[in-house]
């Protein structure tokens, strides 16, 4: 996402670094005039941020993507990257985003696709593995939230482990579990552990879905086509 900045002319005032879970400082360095606000659900992660040496211009905010406490048009630059995914809907936050940027800003994301993990939800069975939404869903959402001319493309990374028990406690480790409303609430016991030992490919797939868009002057100026791209390995 850092490199894409390379090829868009941008001098935002404010940027909002939405979901930015511990916050980091490359956005930050490459607007070195502009004031961060580095917005979260997570509380526990914005106070880990603070024992950090962290810039002058930064906010730490703890809040919902789909509530903003943010003044509308009041940020010109949106990044959000590897949150939306864990998000039933993304519309209300897409909208939210359009909300708070001023006019002519810009929205730069990425997230997870529907390849993503899918050895394990082939071992597992689909209901325990989280739902990942297709980037040409995603480019109907901007549309639909205001944005003007949405690119979508994507890239397709393979991990490859020794054993499937590695692949399992780098997923754990990393914070990575189902989020979705019908998933099983119980523990899968020995049945379903037995099923992934034999199942399980010692790899895992990532879809990664990368999009950009901007705020157009009028909120209710006719969308323009959605603009797909595919990186394969």
């Amino acid at each position: 996402m850092l490199e894409r900045l390379d090829y868009l002319k941008i001098a935002p005032r404010r940027i909002l670094d939405a979901a930015s879970g511990p916050p980091r400082r490359e956005v930050g360095k490459r607007y070195p005039k502009a004031d961060v606000i580095a917005l979260d659900f997570s509380l526990g992660m914005l106070r880990a941020a603070r024992r950090r040496l962290f810039r002058r211009h930064s906010i730490l905010l703890c809040a919902d993507l789909e509530r903003l406490p943010i003044a509308s048009e009041g940020v010109d630059f949106v990044w959000c990257n590897m949150a939306l995914h864990w998000l039933s809907d993304p519309l209300p936050a897409f909208r939210e985003f359009a909300r708070v940027l001023a006019p002519e800003g810009l929205l730069m994301f990425s997230t997870l696709g529907p390849d993503t993990l899918k050895e394990l939800r082939a071992a597992a069975g689909p209901a325990r593995v989280h739902a990942f939404i297709d980037m040409h869903d995603l480019g109907d959402m901007l549309l639909a939230a205001g944005f003007s001319a949405p690119v979508m493309d994507m890239e397709v990374i393979e991990l490859v482990y020794d054993r499937p028990a590695t692949l399992l406690d780098d997923l754990h480790a990393s914070g990575q579990t189902s989020a979705r409303a019908d998933r099983p609430r119980g523990l899968g016991g020995r049945r379903l552990a037995e099923r992934l030992r034999a199942g399980l490919a010692p790899r895992a797939t990532f879809e990664v879905v990368y999009g950009h868009a901007w705020k157009g002057k009028k909120m209710h100026q006719e969308p323009k086509t959605v603009r797909v791209f595919k990186r394969m390995p």
